[in-house]
């Protein structure tokens, strides 16, 4: 099944005089329980592309489809509910609300969707023995090691069952330990929670935890990697590879 649907999505910035084009015709599928990656250097339309899809952002020509809905249709409360029901959202610097505990954290969304009380004890239990942190759900964030407030926020986004979780820059703000961390259980998320994951990221080594990777260039898709039975290693040689050949400084991208 698609989960998400790119259908010649272009999207402009600016007046009439000085238009830019962020993103130049992209098309392409998600299907249910993939791990995606987009890559590319600053500049070339990829967060642009992510905010799109998240319905941040509106696109000027095109459409996008996300579990047979298509998003571009959508008027402002409509948007709201659809982001708040089918989009689940992991950021760079978790975004916790700091006068919340971790159980209050988690649990927001459903109470916001109304869900029953019980359900949300029920769910909020559920997913914290899987993701192991029922040990610190009586916790505030400043409580809470880095890896801990991933935990939590991974949590967050999936404790509604999103057709969607979509992750930008995850590990910009982390050390090499709490990226690995944070990777791996982007892994378990979807291997065994079956979470349909897509991830914006700079960072080579992130994202040789995907399984496909597309290249953006200058607002187009220039690239695609299909990991298939490569070992992680494997895999991070040839997105260097590609990355290499997308030209420009090396260290924009990885």
């Amino acid at each position: 099944m698609k989960v998400l649907q790119l259908k010649n999505v272009e999207k402009y910035y600016g007046s009439r005089s000085s238009l830019t084009k962020a993103i130049d015709d992209i098309s392409f599928e998600v299907s249910d329980g993939e791990f995606v990656g987009i890559m590319g250097a600053s500049g070339s339309g990829k967060t642009t592309l992510l905010n799109c899809i998240s319905t941040i952002d509106r696109v000027t020509s095109g459409h996008i489809i996300i579990n047979d809905q298509d998003i571009t249709k959508l008027k402002n409360n409509q948007l709201n509910r659809f982001r708040r029901e089918e989009l689940g959202f992991i950021f760079q610097d978790f975004n916790l609300l700091d006068t919340l505990t971790a159980y209050e954290n988690i649990a927001l969304a459903l109470t916001i969707q109304k869900v029953n009380h019980l359900e949300i004890d029920s769910r909020v239990k559920k997913i914290a023995k899987k993701l192991n942190i029922t040990n610190i759900l009586k916790k505030y964030p400043y409580q809470m090691s880095g890896g801990e407030k991933q935990r939590v926020a991974s949590a967050r986004a999936i404790i509604t069952n999103p057709k969607l979780v979509l992750a930008d820059e995850p590990t910009g703000a982390l050390d090499s330990k709490s990226a690995r961390m944070l990777l791996e259980n982007f892994e378990y998320l979807n291997q065994e929670l079956k979470a349909t994951i897509l991830m914006v990221t700079h960072d080579a080594f992130t994202a040789s935890y995907c399984k496909r990777i597309l290249f953006i260039k200058d607002g187009k898709i220039f690239n695609e990697l299909i990991r298939g039975d490569d070992t992680r290693k494997e895999f991070f040689n040839r997105i260097i590879e590609v990355v290499t050949l997308l030209g420009g400084e090396l260290n924009d991208v990885v």
